[in-house]
């Protein structure tokens, strides 16, 4: 490989993109090239730029041509596990477009243009596993919204416009360094903690788990009796020659 040049990608011919078209049950027509070894935006997919999806995932893409102001049609984009590190303008041009998927890539916050706020039809934005520091405020003018990821990503802050998103539903910003979410963390951990706990029958466990459970026990009622009490409580009365009927009584129950 000479020196300088990254690995030489796949070759898409307008034939192979053709057979790689897929007509949905809605009716919209997908330009599947995913996972075709891709390491430059195909010009032959020019000629299917009426298509309504585009689906140029698991590749490794790393611009994304000016071009793209083509696809006019687009509703449906996916972008996910390439190598971008930088988006054009020209994708603010994609109006209809209402899914954009463009997680695990190399996008920072400096990478992501301001055109990206035009595309007002945008239900689903997944920007996750990318190498963003901030969040612009300017996408919270995203009114129609309903799903957005911004999980692993170095994220300390998140604006407060994305916040009063009025159809946000689903908001991932898992694995970030927000102070906010440290304390989420816990509470979910200490729920998480509380659903694993089995409630079961003294007759159902072993030996071992038995003595171990009683052992635990009676530390328990041990700091309970050297936990201090506010002040003096009555005497619990005592029958020392009652028997229960869960004791001798069951044995017996004609003395009983």
């Amino acid at each position: 490989m000479p020196k300088g040049k990254g690995p030489k990608g796949k070759r898409i011919t307008l034939k192979m993109a053709k057979n790689s078209i897929r007509v949905a049950f809605n009716g919209r027509r997908r330009l599947d090239l995913s996972k075709m070894g891709i390491t430059t935006f195909p010009k032959s997919i020019l000629e299917l730029a009426d298509v309504e999806e585009l689906d140029l995932s698991r590749n490794m893409l790393k611009k994304i041509p000016n071009v793209i102001e083509k696809f006019q049609n687009l509703i449906w984009l996916d972008l996910h596990s390439n190598l971008l590190d930088e988006l054009p303008p020209e994708i603010g041009t994609l109006q209809n477009l209402t899914y954009l998927n463009l997680c695990n890539n190399r996008l920072t916050t400096e990478s992501l243009p301001p055109e990206l706020t035009l595309l007002k039809s945008l239900r689903t934005l997944n920007l996750g596993l990318n190498r963003l520091e901030t969040v612009p405020t300017t996408l919270g003018s995203l009114k129609e919204l309903i799903e957005l990821g911004l999980f692993d990503n170095s994220l300390t802050k998140i604006p407060k416009s994305l916040k009063r998103l009025p159809k946000l539903e689903r908001f991932n910003i898992k694995r970030n360094p927000l102070p906010e979410f440290e304390v989420k963390e816990e509470e979910e951990d200490l729920v998480k903690r509380i659903e694993s706990l089995y409630l079961v029958k003294q007759e159902d466990l072993c030996g071992s788990c038995l003595n171990t459970c009683k052992g635990e026990r009676e530390e328990l009622h041990e700091l309970e009796q050297m936990t201090p009490t506010p002040g003096p409580s009555p005497k619990k009365p005592s029958f020392p020659s009652l028997l229960t009927p869960n004791s001798t009584a069951k044995d017996n129950q004609e003395e009983w």
